[in-house]
C-alpha cells in the first residue's frame, strides 16, 4: 500500500470526520446517518486508492461529494452544524478529486488521447 496523491490521504480524513462528526457535533436523526454512510463511501474510495491506484475512485468521490453538498436540502438537516459539516466537507472533496484528477499523468494522457482521437 503506497500513497501516490496527498489528495487521498486528505480525502481519508475527510471521510474520517464525517464519521466522528456526528458524534462530536451531537447530529441527530438523518444527518447521523447519511454523514456516517457517506463517511465510510469517502474513506473507501480513499483506501481504494492506497490499493490499487486508478483514476476511477475520484469520480466515485466527486459523486459523495455532491450527495453530501445537497444532502442538508433534500433530507432536511435540523442543525445548522450538520448542514455546514456536510456541505463543507462536500466541496472539500469535490475539490481533492478533481485536483487529483487534473494532476495525474495517467488520467490527462488517457483523456488527452481519448478526445484528441474522436475530435480528430
Amino acid at each position: 500500500m503506497r500513497i501516490q496523491h496527498w489528495q487521498d490521504a486528505a480525502s481519508l480524513l475527510v471521510g474520517l470526520w464525517l464519521v466522528l462528526s456526528s458524534f462530536i457535533l451531537g447530529l441527530s436523526g438523518a444527518a447521523v446517518w447519511v454523514s456516517i454512510a457517506l463517511g465510510l463511501g469517502v474513506m473507501l474510495f480513499a483506501i481504494e486508492a492506497f490499493v490499487i491506484p486508478s483514476y476511477l475512485e475520484e469520480w466515485g468521490e466527486i459523486l459523495l461529494g455532491l450527495a453530501l453538498l445537497l444532502a442538508p436540502w433534500t433530507i432536511g438537516y435540523e442543525s445548522v452544524s450538520a448542514t455546514a459539516s456536510s456541505a463543507l466537507s462536500g466541496i472539500v472533496v469535490i475539490v481533492l478529486a478533481v485536483w487529483e484528477l487534473t494532476t495525474d499523468r495517467d488520467f490527462s494522457t488517457w483523456w488527452h488521447d481519448r478526445w484528441h482521437r474522436l475530435a480528430g
